[in-house]
């Protein structure tokens, strides 16, 4: 049996039409049609009913797709092992970070852990922060940094680092030395302030806000990064972890406004892992000496 007959099976199960199989596989349509014929004679049975240029599954081809799924998934598994090890890789493992963390130290964090480790192969996924427990629970990923703790009694959770969370502005133009520090309240109340771009703290930080200044008008924005844009180009302000902001603090291009009657929270980091295994550990022993 070849793995070919294999791959142009599925696709043409999940699109319903050899033509269009052939364009995704980038081979003719007469291809298609020699591979499904040699699959339904290695296997003794009908896979397809067909009707004009439409195909659907019969009984039988319904019930193989399952297994035709998985031989496909462990052939191609082989390869990349093969190919892992042909490129000098003995191990492997899997992150999955949040959006936000990503956007921070970390690609420096990873670019230095490959040159210490360069025998390990380093897979990232970029999930949102509410997603990385069930990815790490179903093992998609062996561990995840995540902005939210995980209260799962099957999961390890470690706190990682604690950031403190300020009040950015886009700078004003006027010389930071001569010019009067910008007003909590005035910023506050003449600008937008952009929310929801933390998953843990900004529910409670909205009520406390409103509570003390009624009028304000809030703008949710889901990605910290987008949130960064606005404010640089003066569409509003917002609560921001400092780790986020260092960059555009030091070139000037935000300004950090002193908060004075508003209680800031934190935005912690957190690991989240279903095995507490030598990898996992190696690496959150390696990320400690940053500051993430």
């Amino acid at each position: 049996m070849e793995f070919q007959w294999l791959n142009t099976f599925i696709t043409a199960a999940d699109c319903g039409n050899f033509r269009r199989t052939a364009e995704l596989l980038y081979i003719s349509q007469p291809s298609v049609t020699v591979h499904i014929k040699q699959l339904e004679k290695e296997l003794g049975i009908l896979l397809f009913h067909r009707n004009g240029k439409k195909i659907k599954l019969t009984e039988e081809g319904k019930q193989y797709l399952g297994h035709a799924k998985r031989l496909l998934e462990v052939y191609q598994r082989g390869l990349e092992d093969i190919t892992s090890f042909s490129q000098g890789y003995t191990r492997k493992l899997s992150l999955g970070i949040s959006p936000l963390i990503a956007d921070t130290i970390l690609p420096y964090v990873l670019k230095s852990y490959t040159k210490q480790y360069p025998e390990v192969e380093i897979s990232v996924k970029i999930i949102e922060s509410v997603d990385i427990e069930q990815a790490v629970l179903n093992e998609e990923v062996d561990l995840g940094l995540s902005c939210l703790n995980s209260n799962h009694p099957t999961m390890i959770s470690e706190l990682l680092s604690k950031d403190r969370v300020i009040l950015v502005a886009p700078h004003d133009g006027r010389d930071s030395e001569s010019a009067p520090p910008l007003d909590e309240e005035e910023v506050l109340t003449t600008n937008y302030l952009i929310t929801h771009n933390h998953p843990s703290y900004w529910d409670l930080l909205c009520r406390m806000v409103k509570n003390k200044y009624p009028s304000v008008r809030m703008m949710k924005v889901s990605q910290v990064h987008i949130t960064k844009r606005f404010i640089v180009e003066g569409l509003g302000v917002s609560f921001l972890p400092t780790s986020t902001v260092r960059r555009e603090l030091l070139e000037g291009r935000l300004l950090e406004v002193d908060c004075h009657s508003i209680q800031l929270p934190e935005a912690n980091t957190y690991a989240i892992m279903k095995y507490d295994h030598s990898k996992q550990r190696e690496f959150l022993q390696f990320i400690s000496n940053y500051r993430l």
